[in-house]
């Protein structure tokens, strides 16, 4: 058994009431054994945290780690033609080598930032790595190789044979599906209806039942997307999901920013999670989420980055911000508040995967994610009676995250990564997308 006792700090709970107080907190191996204050209990490892703040580890519900390789490679463009011009091809082009590495990069960043655990769509080829970096750095993840059996214009490498892809998925859930105690999990990842084949959702949605797994899936996101799934089904993305039986609590759909009433219905109905990407969705021009009405109507909504080459970065700090201000000129000010945001970033986060019984808030018997901020710098300045989660939500910054920790171990502390090598993971990012660069160069997709 091991051991940790941070003591002296500001702990924002997210438990049930929302209990922000000062004082000590104590992991017994992965989990929170005790929360109080004056904690007298031996450990291997003591934390003075006085003057700081703890809060759950951030959960992303959306997030491409084989793309983060490619940050910066496809700026400027809307979805449809940001996939097929760039990133498509670019996810062709993916070797193991630099999957592990795209992967590492944005584990990274994700635990310099306070995320512990993500929800992770990677490409059709090499996923075996990425799940060996997932293993290697100590992060939360619920991940899966995206599914593509359908689509003219998807280049020779991401076009699978649908039985295929169906047992490699199946091998690789058998394989990783509730490693390290169940800090790693599998979802089935059907890209979008669009390059999906009637016969590998309901596949999909019959493995998800057998195996009691996530499913992670697009949807809505662009305008023009929905009128190619009317043009071939004479219905829109979340109907048709519906009409096969894949819209329900197993469900993660990212970005839904087009939806109508009826869509909205079906997702507060049938338990469907939404995944928010504010950054994403305004830097591909997509559009903005009707965010408020969602939650007016109590549907689960979450939080995520989405991937580094349409956000450009995958900081909870930037898309809680983006999240709460982008409501606020259709819907008032008091629109998608601090709290509320906060709230999506963790406890809402924990329930899209099903685990708000472990994960998401700071509580006795829950596992031990979270990180320890220091909000103590000029941008934070004057603290005196204001509101901690709204100095959080509106003024705090990545930088102000220090020690990190998921599953019961530290993973980063005093801005040090302990388990990933950032020197030879930036090297090795530089070497991998030349690499791939020169290899598009003589390519034809």
């Amino acid at each position: 058994m091991s051991s940790i006792l941070i003591k002296n700090a500001e702990i924002i709970t997210m438990n049930a009431a929302e209990e922000i107080f000062v004082g000590d907190l104590f992991i017994v191996d992965d989990r929170i054994a005790e929360i109080g204050q004056n904690l007298s209990h031996k450990a291997d490892k003591v934390m003075d945290a006085a003057g700081k703040t703890i809060i759950p580890g951030f959960i992303q519900t959306h997030i491409h780690l084989c793309q983060t390789l490619f940050r910066g490679q496809a700026d400027d463009l809307e979805l449809l033609d940001w996939l097929k011009q760039k990133i498509w091809p670019l996810e062709a082009s993916h070797d193991e080598e630099s999957i592990y590495y795209s992967a590492m990069l944005g584990i990274g960043e994700l635990l310099q930032s306070g995320t512990t655990t993500v929800v992770d769509m990677e490409t059709v080829n090499h996923t075996e790595y990425a799940f060996q970096a997932i293993a290697e750095s100590g992060i939360r993840a619920l991940a899966g190789k995206v599914m593509m059996d359908k689509g003219d214009e998807v280049p020779v490498p991401l076009r699978e044979n649908t039985l295929k892809s169906i047992q490699q998925s199946v091998d690789l859930l058998e394989k990783w599906h509730n490693r390290d105690n169940g800090r790693i999990q599998y979802a089935f990842c059907p890209r979008f209806v669009v390059s999906c084949t009637e016969e590998l959702l309901t596949n999909v949605r019959d493995l998800s039942a057998q195996y009691n797994v996530r499913v992670h899936t697009h949807a809505s996101e662009n305008a023009n997307e929905i009128l190619l799934v009317e043009r071939e089904f004479g219905m829109r993305n979340v109907v048709y999901l519906d009409s096969i039986g894949l819209a329900n609590e197993r469900l993660i759909l990212a970005h839904c920013v087009w939806l109508d009433e009826e869509e909205k219905r079906i997702i507060k109905e049938r338990g469907v999670k939404v995944s928010h990407c504010p950054g994403s969705n305004l830097k591909l021009a997509s559009g903005v989420a009707e965010i408020p009405s969602l939650l007016d109507q109590q549907a689960y909504v979450s939080l995520g980055a989405d991937g580094a080459p349409c956000n450009n970065n995958l900081d909870m700090f930037n898309e809680m911000r983006l999240a709460a201000l982008i409501q606020k000129p259709v819907h008032g000010p008091t629109a998608m508040n601090a709290r509320t945001v906060f709230r999506m970033a963790t406890i809402g986060g924990a329930k899209a995967v099903g685990m708000e019984k472990e994960i998401g808030s700071l509580e006795p018997g829950k596992k031990a994610d979270l990180a320890i901020l220091n909000l103590n710098d000029f941008h934070m300045y004057p603290s005196f009676d204001i509101d901690t989660i709204s100095r959080i939500v509106y003024s705090a910054t990545r930088a102000d995250v220090e020690s990190t920790i998921v599953n019961g171990k530290i993973v980063m502390e005093n801005r040090k990564l302990k388990t990933v090598d950032k020197e030879m993971v930036l090297r090795e990012a530089n070497f991998s997308i030349k690499r791939l660069l020169k290899r598009l160069e003589t390519a034809v997709y």
